[in-house]
């Protein structure tokens, strides 16, 4: 299983690297996360350069999805070639966003009338896409996923795993990444951000 981490020009590198680190923990387990550029180099909001490991090309193969943020995705949103680049399906893919990779799932169409999470900086153009932006950390219905502040990644990614590999995969993951002496208590947390993110709307 594969999974795109897409990632603009002007991104944040917390919300890319979080999440394809995690899921990349997977790696022998079959999951597999690349970070996926639509040019060969992408500079950071930053001033990192990081040289994409997929095109663009590779969303439409890829199992699932992850539409990252950075300072220029209204850039992004207001290009309509960009957009054309990112022919997603949640029929077959699992997609998520996160923080003002919601704005990019609104302008697909993909959020529907379903509730998102983003970052505070980008709510109210999330809100101008007559979405309702939910005072939470992530949020998921069936294959779409939303989360909000840089560090709701770890929920993302904890998502993906469950979804793909199941939860005893995704707490062994994340009790990996935990703080020593927080690991028990950093499970817990995430565990409970997913379980309660994808039951808030049944």
């Amino acid at each position: 299983m594969q999974v795109a981490v897409v990632t603009f020009d002007g991104f944040n590198e917390l919300d890319s690297f979080i999440a394809s680190a995690l899921i990349n923990r997977c790696r022998r387990d079959g999951l597999e996360a690349f970070i996926t550029t639509p040019t060969p180099v992408v500079t950071s909001m930053n001033g990192l350069e990081v040289t994409g490991q997929r095109p663009m090309e590779f969303v439409t193969e890829a199992d699932v999805v992850l539409i990252g943020s950075g300072v220029k995705t209204r850039d992004v949103v207001a290009d309509s070639r960009m957009l054309s680049m990112l022919p997603l399906d949640p029929s077959r893919q699992l997609i998520g966003s996160q923080c003002s990779g919601a704005l990019v799932l609104a302008r697909l169409g993909l959020l529907g009338g379903m509730p998102a999470c983003t970052d505070m900086t980008s709510r109210p153009y999330v809100e101008a896409c007559d979405v309702t932006v939910l005072d939470a950390p992530f949020h998921a219905e069936g294959n779409i996923a939303t989360a909000g502040g840089c560090l709701a990644s770890e929920y993302l990614a904890a998502w993906v795993i469950t979804r793909t590999l199941g939860e005893d995969t995704a707490r062994s993951v994340i009790d990996y990444a935990a703080p020593v002496g927080e690991k028990q208590e950093r499970v817990e947390r995430v565990m409970h951000a997913v379980r309660a993110g994808e039951a808030a709307m049944r």
